[in-house]
């Protein structure tokens, strides 16, 4: 099972959309399971289960695992294909993201878009790759950083333009025989706040006496 892939076929989005196909995908990423083991798990009758899941296996989302004897039925199990699932961008190929359409460094709807770019990159040369039996290299750099200050926000920003674009200037090879060229994004935005955890408490709430 891989850990992530990528889903490019607009049917086999509408497929993995759909609420209980969604919820049996997850419950298949824990492991195998024929539809009468995941009719009990997610409230519907087996043949239901199972129409979901032949669904769900003609697009490629889920996979036979094996089989097995239970009285004189034959089991299928099922596993899901990947542990969880992106879709890209080529799923809505007609209205897909184009960064290419407005450039600007400080919009947060431009770093959507490259983002989708780059869902639909990555997952295109994972398939290929795949197809090929070839690995693929690539590179990633995820961190975290506070600012004490919005000066101090810009100013990072410019030492990072400013260093990147060396690096870039000192490596790039316009004449480079046999050279590939590889695309580098870097992004900058405010972390998402999670909602704290409500703590439970051992003794009932307190009442206020209207006074």
């Amino acid at each position: 099972m891989l850990d992530v892939t990528v889903i490019e076929d607009s049917a086999a989005a509408a497929v993995s959309l759909d609420p209980m196909r969604s919820r049996l995908l997850a419950e298949l990423a824990g492991g195998p399971a024929s539809a009468a083991m995941l009719a009990g798990r997610v409230g519907l009758p087996r043949q239901k289960v199972n129409y979901h899941l032949k669904a769900l296996e003609r697009h490629g989302l889920v996979e036979l695992a094996g089989e097995r004897r239970k009285g004189n039925v034959t089991e299928r199990l099922m596993r899901a294909t990947a542990a969880s699932y992106v879709i890209s961008p080529l799923a809505l190929a007609a209205v897909q993201p184009d960064p290419a359409r407005f450039r600007d460094q400080l919009s947060a709807r431009w770093l959507l878009a490259v983002a989708a770019r780059l869902v639909r990159d990555v997952g295109t040369l994972i398939t290929g790759a795949a197809k090929a039996r070839k690995g693929l290299a690539t590179y990633a750099l995820d961190g975290e950083v506070r600012f004490a200050s919005a000066a101090d926000r810009a100013a990072f920003v410019a030492e990072l333009t400013s260093g990147v674009g060396a690096l870039i200037a000192k490596y790039h090879d316009e004449n480079a025989v046999g050279g590939r060229d590889h695309r580098i994004v870097v992004a900058l935005h405010p972390t998402v706040k999670t909602p704290p955890a409500i703590e439970e408490s051992s003794s009932p709430p307190a009442i206020e006496e209207a006074s």
